[in-house]
């Protein structure tokens, strides 16, 4: 149920407003303030999701309750009310972080239509704050060893920067979660998250996928089409496993850190770009330079921060929180009965080398969740491991 309140110092206006939406709508809850002041005072009691707010009211006015609904509920869509001296005033509302502004007297089905746009737009924000809390939640780092707190303190020290990080470790240590963790703790938290695998893209058409190409540059190119950089704009580009990039597609990457300029395949006109290149790899890539494979400026280009990866075995402490949260993440997403691992069980969990990580756990409590008893024992985990 929409929560609006009515703020306006005439009764008669605030009682047509009333009717109007009620006949819309009589499951709305509407509340009425006769004052700025009032407005002010009732948002500490309550939550509104819009306010159709009066600008000229005595003593506190409309723009001082906007001012303050915008910093204490920023997420309440407020709709001003000018009267016909008030639309220099309610332009600026505007500016400010109103939704709209309507003149007196209202037309109807302009009333009507904001407010259900407005409504529209909260619930829009809201369900997008639910999805990113679901993402969050999705990426979260478990664990509270010594090797995993000590990552936690060197994301927290550069996601406020746009230093551009190089991730190194092995397969299945966790590199995706370090850089979504640094995307979102960052001033770019608002922008895209853009992930490109570069082993699982064919080398001829790597460059396609980075930087796009335009109709007709070569045969199977039918439309005009924004690459990874340009769709990552204002945000964040996960580059992952970047040693098995070309040297061809390693060349133009390093034009684009350094120029913050790109160019589509077959395009003559370049695109600037604002992307904060964060890059994973399995690979030494000091090895990878000797032998040819990875071009020593772009590593340089890169590297401006290292995180490395801890492997598992190197933080056994934390796989009782890692089955922990497995079990219970793969409980519900395959309505599996939750299930408990025996204390010898998780001994037996702890001393496995665990050559494919985080991985290569999560792979086996799901083997265990769906095949072993209530209580996993002992002998149920080396039967199925």
């Amino acid at each position: 149920m929409a929560r609006i309140l009515i703020v306006e110092d005439e009764k008669a206006i605030r009682k047509v407003l009333r009717d109007i939406l009620l006949n819309e709508n009589k499951k709305y809850h509407i509340d009425e303030a006769e004052n700025g002041q009032q407005a002010i005072d009732m948002a500490g009691d309550n939550f509104y999701d819009l306010l159709l707010c009066d600008i000229k009211m005595p003593g506190i006015d409309g723009v001082e309750v906007l001012k303050y609904y915008r910093e204490y509920s920023p997420d309440t869509q407020v709709v001003m009310i000018s009267g016909h001296g008030d639309m220099d005033t309610a332009i600026e509302c505007i500016k400010t972080g109103a939704y709209d502004y309507l003149s007196k007297p209202p037309d109807l089905n302009r009333l009507l239509n904001t407010v259900r746009n407005a409504l529209d737009r909260k619930n829009l924000l809201t369900e997008n704050k639910i999805l990113k809390k679901k993402v969050s939640k999705q990426y979260q780092m478990v664990g509270q060893s010594e090797a995993l707190n000590s990552v936690r303190d060197m994301i927290d020290k550069i996601a406020p920067t746009d230093a551009r990080v190089l991730i190194t470790g092995a397969n299945g240590t966790g590199k995706e979660l370090v850089a979504r963790q640094i995307h979102e703790k960052s001033n770019r938290n608002s922008g895209p998250f853009v992930e490109v695998n570069c082993a699982a893209i064919p080398s001829e058409l790597i460059e396609s996928e980075l930087f796009g190409h335009k109709k007709g540059a070569f045969t199977s190119a039918v439309k005009d089409r924004k690459g990874k950089f340009e769709l990552a704009d204002g945000g964040t580009l996960f580059l992952d496993e970047i040693g098995d990039m070309s040297l061809s597609a390693q060349a133009k990457v390093l034009r684009a850190l350094q120029e913050n300029k790109i160019t589509p395949v077959g395009g003559d006109k370049d695109i600037t770009v604002d992307v904060r290149v964060i890059a994973a790899t399995n690979k030494n890539l000091q090895d990878e330079i000797s032998k040819g494979n990875f071009r020593e400026d772009l590593y340089h280009r890169l590297s401006v921060i290292i995180v490395k990866m801890p492997k598992l075995s190197e933080r056994v402490d934390d796989i009782p929180l890692l089955v922990e949260h497995f079990s219970a993440k793969i409980a519900e997403e395959q309505g599996l009965p939750m299930k408990t691992f025996a204390p010898d069980t998780i001994s037996y969990l702890q001393q496995l080398p665990w050559t494919g990580n985080i991985r290569e756990l999560r792979n086996v409590v799901e083997r265990l969740m769906i095949l072993g008893s209530s209580t996993i024992t002992l002998e149920e985990a080396k039967k199925y491991i």
